[in-house]
């Protein structure tokens, strides 16, 4: 009996000492994961930084809050920039393509607006350099808000009692404050906070318990499989224009969409996009340019293909899901309410339907 209980405790101090090891070794694996990881990525700051010439002011903001909701920006009246990129839904509308005005689809899956301004440039082929100028886009374009031209645009804004007062806030040291411009830097100042952090920016910061296990397995394997060598920086892409189909041809490509070869007419720039942020995926279905794909797991197989030239198995498709459904983040609660908007005026120009 006594013989027993001895074998007994040298059991215990043996399986003690072995999980003992486990942890300890867990935790040296985790800090290699953690120092691996920010080869790649970067935890998200409070807020964007703007341009020299846009600083965001809190006046800035609420004006730019105010016309992001506001549906008079479009010549029917009924299409706001939300529309298209609804913050209620992590900034996309869910449709392969947009609809615009008079139901006119646009060629393009409308990308989410979250962390937009940590991007190279804005738009799939990245023909607007700055969020001042993809702000300016979609209002004059005929598809989309469709309105003739800027001069109807600032007439509506200035029969608008409310609004020619939050302009002067806003821009107080301009005479007119009311104009075109200023419209797109006052949107841009609020996109600028649409800032989602995550548990995986909790894990950046030293916090190697923010990720589950099947996260961190996952966010491995989209290290040492390649994925980050285009999805990294701030925003886990956006950072760079690629070749949609660098080993296999994307499967569902129109061979008249040729992407950045419409902005650079250069022949290698055909079937190139810009490389969307990986940030909130899970949640800002459908995917890719066109809109095509609406599994996030099918995204990520085809992209293992047409990209890196390899096959991942379900177990591994799983795993980096699991890893992507981690950078899901909090929506900045202000975004999401709905401002009230200034009433229109007698002298204001009516929708055209």
């Amino acid at each position: 009996m006594k013989k027993l209980s001895i074998m007994a405790l040298s059991a215990l101090v043996a399986v003690g000492s072995i999980a003992g090891y486990t942890v300890a070794q867990q935790k040296i694996n985790d800090k290699d994961l953690l120092n691996q990881a920010k080869n790649y990525f970067q935890p998200l700051p409070k807020e964007i930084p703007a341009p020299s010439d846009n600083p965001t002011t809190k006046e800035k903001v609420q004006l730019g809050k105010m016309l992001y909701y506001d549906p008079r920006l479009s010549l029917s009246g009924v299409i706001s920039c939300n529309t298209c990129h609804n913050l209620a839904t992590y900034g996309v509308d869910g449709v392969e393509t947009s609809l615009g005005h008079k139901f006119q689809t646009g060629g393009k899956n409308a990308p989410t607006v979250l962390n937009a301004g940590f991007h190279i440039a804005q738009f799939w082929d990245g023909r607007a350099k700055t969020l001042e100028d993809q702000a300016k886009g979609p209002v004059l374009n005929p598809v989309e808000m469709s309105m003739p031209d800027p001069n109807l645009v600032i007439e509506r804004l200035k029969t608008i009692e409310g609004y020619v007062a939050e302009f002067k806030k806003a821009f107080p040291n301009e005479k007119d404050p009311v104009n075109y411009d200023n419209v797109a830097k006052a949107i841009a100042a609020f996109e600028r906070t649409l800032v989602t952090p995550s548990r995986f920016d909790e894990f950046l910061k030293g916090n190697t318990k923010a990720l589950t296990q099947k996260e961190k397995e996952g966010l491995k394997l989209f290290m040492e499989k390649g994925c980050a060598s285009c999805h990294n920086g701030v925003a886990i892409g956006g950072t760079m224009f690629q070749k949609f189909g660098v080993v296999k041809p994307y499967p569902y490509q129109d061979p008249n969409d040729l992407g950045r070869y419409n902005v650079t007419k250069n022949e290698a720039d055909k079937y190139v996009y810009k490389v969307p942020s990986l940030r909130n995926v899970t949640r800002t279905y459908p995917y890719f340019h066109d809109g095509k794909v609406w599994d996030i797991r099918e995204a990520v197989k085809i992209m293992g293909e047409t990209q890196l030239g390899i096959t991942l198995t379900d177990d591994e498709i799983d795993k980096i899901v699991a890893f992507l459904d981690s950078t899901t983040g909090k929506i900045p609660e202000d975004a999401l309410k709905m401002p009230v908007l200034p009433p229109s005026s007698p002298k204001t120009p009516k929708p055209r339907i």
